[in-house]
């Protein structure tokens, strides 16, 4: 197996060799030895050797994987070194690959395919200039007896042809100038082709397999947008084409791309024509559902759909053709609301659902006159819909939804999600009287004793509400405190209608806050369903965003909340992830009340969690009580994450980011900061235990984090201590997430002259900590090293004076910022480049900054430019782009004199880009001072010189 590995690439054509690789491919059970013959195989293919073995591997003697082999080593010489035929060889090649797919068209049906894809590359590489009328030819060399192969065989081998042209033009690697020219040649092509396919659909006498060829041959080429009138009368043949099984899915393929090319919506008429023979489809349709025929269904639904879909407005202006448009959208409302629980008994309902978005889009985008006129004929139609919708939202019975694989389940989850979107659109057109309506039918079913109904009815006309409850602001609507009335009268005797309602509570948590008096009739609902570990995620997301939003009404409520909650904790009926939220819950809850009330509730709360952590903390260290240490810090953060006194803006007190603070705390401390010292001394023996498991650490770390996100200056009382422990911390056993805290610290902290010696103090210490860590070698702390240049950005951005203390070694922290820009990892890199930019402009105004940028700047530059050149990522261009930015703004006359010297090297950045190219690139860039936009695309130019990739397709996705 060795011996083609050591082949130098002169003897690649060794025929044998070539055999012999083959075999190792397909047949060879070793995987090591698969591999290197693919490698090989691969060189081979692109070797100039390639031109001769070839044609000898199409031999018919070969076995077809070898023979496929030879075909694709062929299409691919032809289509990526085209430049490497001579001319006087086109004919030639052409004839040769003609008398192959002859030959070919009886025998193997992969090897045919590869010799048409071949040949297709040949002709979109020649004309129109060199082969002048390339698919007549075609045409008439395969209409042409002789060869010894019967027609049939001759006419499949023709089609395949015509089918693989358009696309091999999809995919090829035409220049754009190029592109322009044989999409026009292949346009005019089209006379060629159509009376062709005509003939062959429409003679009785085509076997299956031809007229299924012909429909594949015409999906292909509607691609190139043929205009719609010019393949009407073939579109109509697919139409016929339908009712046979065997045509019936490369018909709907043919249909639908036709009809949905941009350009088609030109063709009215055509569209008008259309719309009929659509609508003739609806027997055949309903004989599929009554069969249970899903893929027929599935197939009439996508051409009704897209019809619909892609011609909406055209169809709409149509004013004297108003009927057979709303038969279409009556249509497209049968599929909607198609017999059978998706995607179980049917899959084709949710092809409609991006149709009624499109059309309302229509009606409404209509000026107001002839908007009112669409609106009396569709609004009654969208109150269909929504009726069609929550059916189809309805759980199966109990017992058939047993029987459901968790597969199906989580489609049924996902289409109930996409029709909860579509409702909340639908809301947008239909208005407050959409939710009359909803009411209404909730209240005749909630109030008729006399008709049982189901609990999957309720629970449907539930999530309707909640879907728009959620996202629409509904404090206006008249029937919500009538529905808050419902909900308690509701027999909550199933998981799925109980978890409903508990979602319907949580949208209308706003509502509540507007309308505290209804807190009764849902709270002890809410409360006793967080007992059922079956509610867990609706029961406590609920919870908390009637915590979040009627905060300041619940001190009524809060000892029963509290005791509850403690009770469910206790008991460990939810996951952590549930007991998280519920902290977060109490966090808000416990905000709005008395400070001493907070206090009491504080320590009946976390009490049982720190005597359990005491215990822990005694322990010798084991993956048991960690896991228990991680779940009570966990708790812990989660609890001072939304514990805030001081009156706020919650959109931001989930901690996403700082929360405004719109009145100040009342006097005394922070209830956090009374318990936070409080358990301090038990956090550093903990500490001290497990201070080299990054985990414990970092639950310790967000302990604090959280609180000084939300406390701000109310942490301050902390200030010395936390940093004095954060400096013991790193110093032993350096963590990135000690460094996120002390950033989160210099960022509140730094700029406050009481609390400025001991931050100053706790960064000289970890900056001098991660310089050690940069001598040894930081390769193997990514992460640390990401945190540590986010936190010299900050420091500088908040303080620059901290890099003004003689303890500072700026000119390590500038070569370590070098070293991180050439680290692998991308979001090291770009923390790194934010460094930089913040550390330029204060050339001017710290002079340790000034001294390394000056005796140091060309290390920078030369960083940049390898990046640049090919040695970082393409995304991280933008970044590279800010720092030379910043250079050339705040260093100009040095920037000029590096970019020099750091481009003179051959070679450097790139060997791929000349000394022009790379003099053209400085002048550029010490050209734009101003515009910051322009500078990005000079690098992202420049980038792709240097990787070769400039004026490719992988350009143009750039």
């Amino acid at each position: 197996w060795f011996l083609y590995s050591i082949i130098p690439p002169p003897v690649l054509g060794s025929l044998n060799v070539s055999d012999e690789a083959l075999h190792q491919l397909y047949y060879d059970p070793n995987i090591e030895n698969k591999n290197l013959a693919q490698k090989w195989l691969m060189q081979a293919q692109v070797s100039p050797q390639a031109w001769q073995f070839c044609w000898a591997l199409l031999s018919p003697d070969k076995v077809p994987e070898i023979q496929y082999f030879g075909a694709s080593a062929l299409h691919t010489k032809i289509s990526r070194y085209w430049s490497d035929i001579p001319t006087d060889q086109y004919e030639s090649l052409k004839t040769q690959l003609f008398s192959q797919i002859a030959c070919f068209s009886s025998g193997s049906k992969m090897v045919l395919t590869r010799l048409c894809v071949a040949l297709a590359s040949l002709a979109l590489n020649t004309m129109p200039e060199a082969w002048p009328g390339a698919v007549s030819e075609m045409v008439r060399v395969f209409q042409e007896e002789g060869g010894g192969v019967d027609g049939r065989a001759r006419c499949l081998a023709l089609l395949e042809l015509l089918t693989v042209l358009p696309e091999e033009f999809q995919t090829s690697r035409l220049p754009q100038y190029r592109k322009g020219q044989v999409r026009g040649a292949l346009g005019r092509e089209w006379g060629s082709v159509c009376p062709l396919l005509q003939q062959l659909l429409r003679r009785t006498d085509s076997p299956g397999a031809v007229k299924a060829r012909v429909l594949r041959c015409l999906s292909s080429w509607v691609l190139l947008d043929v205009p719609l009138s010019e393949s009407e009368g073939l579109v109509h043949d697919c139409f016929s084409a339908l009712p046979d099984p065997e045509l019936f899915d490369t018909a709907v393929e043919a249909i639908v791309n036709a009809i949905s090319q941009p350009d088609s919506q030109r063709y009215v008429n055509t569209l008008l024509k259309l719309v009929p023979q659509v609508l003739a489809l609806q027997e055949q349709l309903r004989e599929a559902v009554q069969n249970g025929d899903m893929e027929t269904c599935h197939g009439i639904c996508r051409i009704a759909v897209t019809l619909g879909e892609n011609h909406s407005r055209t169809l709409l202006e149509q004013v004297d053709h108003w009927q057979s448009f709303l038969a279409l959208v009556n249509m497209i409302m049968f599929c909607t609301g198609i017999p059978g629980h998706y995607p179980v008994n049917e899959t084709t309902s949710s092809l409609t659902l991006t149709f009624w978005y499109t059309l309302q889009d229509e009606i409404m985008s209509f000026e107001s006159d002839k908007q009112a006129v669409y609106l009396q004929v569709y609004r009654p139609v969208y109150f269909q819909l929504v009726d069609v919708l929550l059916h189809k939202a309805q759980f199966p019975t109990d017992q058939e939804y047993a029987s459901w694989s968790c597969d199906e389940k989580e489609q049924f989850r996902i289409y109930r999600v996409d029709i909860s979107d579509t409702l909340m659109y639908v809301y947008e057109m239909l208005g407050a009287e959409l939710l009359s309506n909803l009411y209404d039918k909730l209240g005749r079913l909630l109030t008729n004793a006399e008709q049982p109904t189901s609990w999957q009815h309720t629970e449907a006309l539930l999530y309707g509400f909640q879907s728009i409850a959620e996202t629409i602001d509904v404090n206006y609507s008249d029937v919500i405190p009538g529905l808050i009335g419902l909900i308690p009268r509701i027999s909550i005797n199933n998981v799925q209608l109980a978890d409903t309602v508990m979602f319907t509570i949580g949208a209308l948590a706003e509502w509540l806050a507007d309308h505290p008096v209804m807190l009764s009739s849902v709270l002890p609902l809410v409360l006793q369903a967080l007992g059922n570990p079956d509610l867990s995620v609706s029961s406590v997301s609920t919870l908390k965003k009637i915590c979040r939003e009627c905060k300041y009404d619940l001190p009524p409520y809060a000892t029963n909340i509290v005791a509850v909650s403690q009770e469910v904790l206790i008991k460990q009926i939810h996951k952590t992830s549930q007991c998280m939220w519920l902290m977060q819950a109490l966090g808000f809850l416990l905000s709005a009340l008395p400070v001493e009330d907070i206090l009491r509730n504080l320590h009946s709360l976390i009490t049982p969690y720190i005597q359990q952590l005491e215990k822990l903390a005694d322990e010798t260290p084991n993956p048991s009580n960690k896991l228990a240490i991680i779940h009570i810090l966990g708790l812990l953060s989660n609890l001072f994450t939304t514990l805030d006194i001081s009156k706020q803006d919650d959109e931001s007190a989930d901690g996403s980011a700082p929360p405004v603070k719109t009145a100040p705390p009342p006097p005394g401390p922070n209830p956090v900061v009374v318990v936070l010292q409080q358990v301090f001394a038990l956090i550093q023996t903990v500490l001290s235990k497990w201070l080299n498991d990054s985990q414990v650490v970092e639950a310790v770390c967000a302990i604090f984090e959280k609180s000084v996100k939300t406390l701000l200056h109310d942490f301050a009382p902390m200030v010395s201590q936390l940093s004095e422990m954060l400096g013991q911390m790193y110093s032993t056993i350096p963590q990135a997430s000690a460094l996120d805290l002390t950033r989160q610290m210099v960022h509140i902290f730094a700029s406050e002259t009481d609390h400025f010696p001991p931050i100053k103090a706790l960064f000289e210490l970890v900056t001098s900590v991660t310089l050690s860590i940069f001598q040894q070698g930081p390769r193997d702390h990514p992460d640390i090293v990401d945190s540590f240049m986010q936190l010299q950005a900050q420091a500088l951005k908040r303080k620059p004076d901290l890099f003004l203390s003689e303890s500072l070694d700026v000119k390590a922290v500038f070569h370590c910022g070098v070293l991180s820009l050439k680290f692998p990892e991308a979001p090291t890199v770009k923390s790194t480049c934010l460094f930089f930019t913040e550390l330029l402009p204060h050339c001017s105004d710290v002079p340790p900054v000034a001294r390394v940028v000056q005796e140091d700047g060309k290390l920078l530059i030369q960083a940049v430019l390898e990046g640049i050149g090919g040695g970082a990522t393409r995304s991280l261009m933008d970044q590279f782009a800010e720092v030379l930015f910043s250079l050339n703004k705040h260093c100009f006359s040095l920037l000029a004199v590096w970019l020099k010297e750091a481009l003179q090297p051959p070679g450097f950045p790139s060997s791929r880009v000349t000394t022009e190219q790379k003099d053209n690139f400085s002048h550029q860039i010490l050209r734009e001072r101003v515009n910051k936009r322009r500078v990005k695309d000079i690098v992202k130019e420049f980038t792709l010189l240097c990787r070769g990739l400039h004026g490719t397709e992988y350009a143009a996705e750039y």
